[in-house]
């Protein structure tokens, strides 16, 4: 909502008060004079203390008064509205160049304003929560809660009537498509019709509210506000990986999880105790920023970006609050200073993350699994549970028997133990298959060489590696394997860590590492075949060999090596001759512990040689089999699983306040985590405050603004504005909230019901305000165009999901299933033409999948699906509080035109057909209940009647385009009935689904 239009309400609402109450109601600061200061003197005049003109702030009473600018009580002795009065144009205010003249009614509003003693307010939305007292009403049949009363207070004092209760039939569609985003069925509605009682009305707010259908609408709605998308975004917008997160939000709200805990979780649930996957999952909120993976980028800058990017959502979404216009310089209309923008984004400088991602993953990710995935899990788990009781019961009573075996052993021992030395890579890469990376082979002169005639030289930043995967000379493990190879740390600049990786021919889930944790490939908190922690960084400057058992990182004799990476973290080194040993006969450790008396062995001997005598121990090693068989099964399901990007904390990188937002300056000052400085601190005891800190300072029940915005949002989603318009604004650029009192008593009310949101939307909903009819009167649709008093109910279309899912529902075509990997609707070929890096085909899915619901659409930022885009779907790369609602002939051509609504239509026929009755009316008048849920107009049913009987004329005579017609969508088409008919029909339902009536909230 512009500033314009919040002056114009102001004037408007004054003027549909009667006459006497117009001149003798007080002038309000916050509601009559603060937007008119805002939109036109605080851009020179206002908190930016650094750009403000001729040193008047007009923001701050003291200052306006000192100056001489606000003489308070007289408006003509007031420097400030002499300006405003004046005819020379190097002195009038607002300035002629900024094209911001006030009118006489915005005049007029401050010289009363001035003359009643010129007296400021603080800003609404930063005053302290009250619930304040209920208003007294004359009409007190009309109250239903005590929402009403704050309502009809207003209208009874600007003499204005509420509007009648809508009928039946518009009451049950508007309750359905508010809570469950879907039409209701014609059962539903006939059972309402028949059900008059209050009860029966509040029976069905609630059977809507527990509906899962009801977390499916409102994740639509959070979706938009959090910027989720199935794409990276910035340059080739590439996939990432993270429905898991619009699942949870889905389960959240179907589950009533508190929206206080639903915040920290988002924001925090890394930091919590313990945390369990779907919170985990939640703090996947953090990292659903736009990331790119251009070979050109910059990643200090991204980095930057990426900061800011999460500073605007966050102040957005959870404060309402436009905290990113301090990026480069102190808010123009909030008391938000730069420094605020730079410590609400340290909160975040903790996240593990880089600046240009690669290879189409965004670590850190976990596997989720599925319902059924999990299910498998739990029952691989526990055989391996039992497996591995056998399995230790087993070693028990071979260890009682190990000396016997000793015995035997010592008596067989053999002289050739010698390790057979293999090298795989030396002075070439010459095992075939595939190489990537840099393989910068150098002679002597250039760096040191361990083995032959060259090493390789591997320096950069971050991640670094070369490798070869696919190798014709592949390796087949044996027992007691070493692999091995030779590195020379530079030690001027040495790599934080090194690791060897090696590839199975599937996967390169083997490696071992030396030095930090800096890798994150296979990273887990515990060791595991995938990452093995060798120790520290090898000995710098000097030729050291790298090696590990085959065996400690998953291979057992018979695999197959493939592949193998050469893989540091920064730093330079020199990677020379890599390759394996194998021994013949018993291992040469074993047999030296073994010709050596037991008593003069230690810990570690013994352990190692009862350690082989187990790994050669035949009913172990079956046992071992089927062990690893479990294992191998249970990473298979684990690697199938859908990932998602997950938010883990490291070491915070410091944060530095970047001078009017340059991400090359590094002059500013270091800033720590904190709340924006007007709104208070954060007791921490002296320790740097983290996400966590910020989420439970969010959640506080005295935080003036969290509450106040979500409470806000839910009476948007009920009536199509909020009491403050402007949903993603509380500043000085948003409107005055048409009803403060009600605002703050449900904001109250929300953090008392412990921010329970399906509270507050049958609070809503049972009230006498939201059963109005939306229809307006001639009187109302004059004195109050955008409905700021309520004295009617909203009116709009439905959002574009909702639309799709419409005609999915009444065609019998939907699938009903919560969660899982985004689905990919038809789409017009050609579509992602221009969409690079990589070029890709988009393939619709084939069954079920295409007949899910919308808010399961894959969501491609940079080519947002055509329909979604018609109908006015954000692209998701900002924080969208309020879609845009337009009503376009793209729109109408896409409902007769997207496979989607055409196959719809030609099902809907088919049940037509069959369950519209006998006659062509007796169809006509089902399919009409059934679409809009009221009996036809005769007027409109003759119109449908003449385009059936046109329809069937014309595909009598073109039966090959009545096929063509029918056979449009994945959907089997009736072989039962008939073609001509079918089509006929199909023309008939594809006018009820175009009607804006079915596209429409009422």
């Amino acid at each position: 909502m512009t500033l314009t239009k919040v002056a114009f309400s102001m004037i408007s609402w004054l003027a549909i008060l009667p006459l006497a109450a117009a001149s003798e109601r007080p002038i309000s600061f916050n509601r009559d004079i603060r937007p008119i200061l805002s939109d036109r003197c605080f851009a020179c005049h206002g908190p930016d203390a650094e750009t403000v003109e001729g040193g008047l702030r007009l923001d701050l009473p003291l200052e306006a008064i000192d100056a001489g600018a606000i003489s308070p009580g007289n408006a003509d002795e007031s420097e400030m509205f002499r300006r405003i009065l004046s005819d020379d144009e190097d002195e009038k205010m607002p300035p002629t160049h900024v094209h911001k003249p006030l009118d006489e009614g915005q005049i007029e509003l401050i010289r009363r304003w001035i003359h009643e003693g010129a007296k400021y307010q603080p800003h609404w939305a930063y005053t302290p929560l009250r619930r304040g007292e209920i208003p007294s009403v004359q009409d007190t049949h009309w109250v239903r809660n005590d929402l009403d009363r704050f309502v009809l207070s207003k209208l009874e004092q600007i003499g204005v009537e509420p509007s009648p209760p809508a009928d039946s039939v518009t009451l049950i569609r508007r309750l359905a498509f508010d809570l469950t985003g879907l039409p209701p069925t014609s059962t539903e509605v006939n059972a309402f019709a028949g059900a008059s009682s209050e009860q029966a009305y509040q029976d069905l707010v609630r059977r809507f509210l527990d509906s899962p259908r009801f977390g499916e609408r409102m994740a639509i709605y959070w979706l938009d506000l959090v910027r989720y998308a199935d794409t990276v975004g910035y340059h080739g917008d590439q996939n990432v990986s993270q429905s898991p997160y619009r699942d949870y939000v889905i389960h959240a709200f179907n589950n009533g999880l508190p929206y206080d805990q639903f915040v920290r979780e988002q924001l925090a649930g890394d930091l919590l105790p313990n945390p369990t996957i779907d919170q985990l999952v939640a703090s996947g909120y953090n990292r659903l920023n736009q990331t790119t993976e251009e070979g050109g980028a910059q990643s200090k800058e991204y980095l930057a970006i990426y900061f800011a990017d999460r500073v605007r959502n966050v102040s957005q979404v959870f404060m309402g609050a436009t905290l990113g216009c301090a990026q480069c310089h102190d808010h123009k209309y909030d008391p938000y200073t730069s420094k605020d923008f730079y410590a609400l984004g340290a909160f975040f400088a903790d996240l593990e993350e880089k600046g240009v991602y690669s290879a189409r993953v965004r670590p850190p990710e976990i596997p989720v699994p599925s319902a059924a995935e999990q299910k498998a899990l739990d029952e691989t788990q526990a055989k391996i549970d039992k497996a591995t009781e056998t399995l230790q019961s087993l070693k028990r009573q071979l260890l009682k028997t190990q000396a016997e075996w000793e015995r035997g052993a010592v008596a067989s021992l053999s002289d050739t133990h010698e390790a057979i030395v293999n090298v795989w890579i030396d002075d070439a890469q010459d095992t075939g298959g595939e190489s990537s990376g840099t393989w910068n082979f150098v002679a002597s002169d250039k760096a040191p060489v361990h083995s032959g005639q060259s090493s390789r030289i591997q320096s950069g930043d971050g991640i670094v590696q070369h490798y070869f995967v696919d190798a014709e000379k592949s390796v087949t493990v044996e027992a007691d394997m070493q692999l091995w190879a030779w590195v020379y740390l530079d030690p001027n600049t040495p790599p934080r860590s090194v690791m060897l990786q090696f590839h199975d021919g599937h996967s390169w889930d083997h490696r071992a590492a030396w030095g930090t944790d800096d890798i994150n490939y296979g990273r887990r908190p515990e060791d595991w075949n995938g990452y093995r922690r060798r120790g520290g960084l090898p000995e710098l400057g000097k030729w050291v060999r790298l090696e590990v058992d085959a065996a400690e990182v998953g291979f057992k004799p018979g695999d197959t090596i493939a592949g193998m990476a050469f893989t540091q973290f920064e730093g330079a080194a020199v990677w020379d001759d890599a390759g394996w040993n194998h021994r013949q006969g018993m291992p040469t450790r074993i047999a030296e512990i073994l010709s050596s008396d037991p008593s003069d062995r230690d810990p570690a001997q013994s352990k190692q040689l009862s350690d082989y005598y187990l790994s050669v121990s035949p009913s172990l090693v079956e046992l071992n089999a089927v062990l690893d068989r479990l294992q191998t099964e249970q990473r298979a399901i684990l690697e199938s699983a859908t990932t998602t990007v997950v938010s883990r904390a490291v070491s915070p990188r410091p944060v530095r306040l970047l001078r009017r937002g340059d991400w090359m300056d590094d002059t500013g000052e270091i800033v720590e985590p904190a709340i924006p400085e007007f709104l208070g601190s954060l007791d921490v005891a002296g320790r740097p405050a983290t996400r966590l800190d910020l989420a439970n300072w969010l959640c506080q029940s005295d935080n003036v603004l969290s509450s106040r915005t979500m409470v806000n949002r839910l009476w948007y989603l009920m009536f199509g504005r909020g009491l403050c318009e402007s949903i993603d604004d509380f500043g000085g650029q948003g409107s005055f909230p048409s009803h403060p009192e009600l605002l703050d008593y449900l904001a109250v009310e929300f953090v008392e019901s412990n921010w329970n949101i399906k509270h507050i939307m049958e609070l809503i909903a049972n009230s006498s305000v939201y059963r109005q009819s939306s229809k307006p009167s001639p009187n109302l649709r004059s004195t109050d165009p955008y409905n700021e008093w309520f004295a009617r109910q909203g009116r709009f279309r439905i959002s574009a999901e909702m639309v799709r899912d419409n005609a999915l529902l009444l065609s019998g075509l939907l699938v009903e299933q919560i969660g899982g990997p985004s689905t990919r609707p038809y789409q017009p070929s050609g579509y992602y033409d221009q969409l690079n890096f990589p070029r890709r085909q988009y393939v619709a899915d084939k069954g079920p999948d295409q007949y899910r619901r919308g808010v399961y659409t894959h969501w491609q930022r940079t080519f947002l699906h055509p329909m979604l885009k018609a109908f006015d779907a954000p692209s998701r790369e900002e924080c969208t509080a309020m879609r845009s609602r337009s009503n376009t002939p793209l729109q109408a051509l896409t409902l007769l035109n997207d496979p989607t609504f055409v196959e719809a239509a030609r099902a809907l026929a088919a049940r037509i057909m069959r369950e519209g009755g006998s006659s062509v009316d007796e169809k006509i008048g089902w399919s009409h209940l059934e679409v809009l849920s009221r009996k036809v107009d005769s007027f409109v049913a003759d119109e449908l009647r003449q385009i059936y009987l046109d329809h069937r004329v014309h595909y009598e005579e073109h039966a090959q385009q009545a096929k063509d017609l029918v056979s449009i969508g994945d959907s089997p088409v009736a072989e039962d009935l008939d073609t001509t008919e079918l089509a006929a029909w199909t023309g008939v339902a594809r006018v009820l689904l175009n009607l804006q009536e079915t596209i429409m909230r009422y």
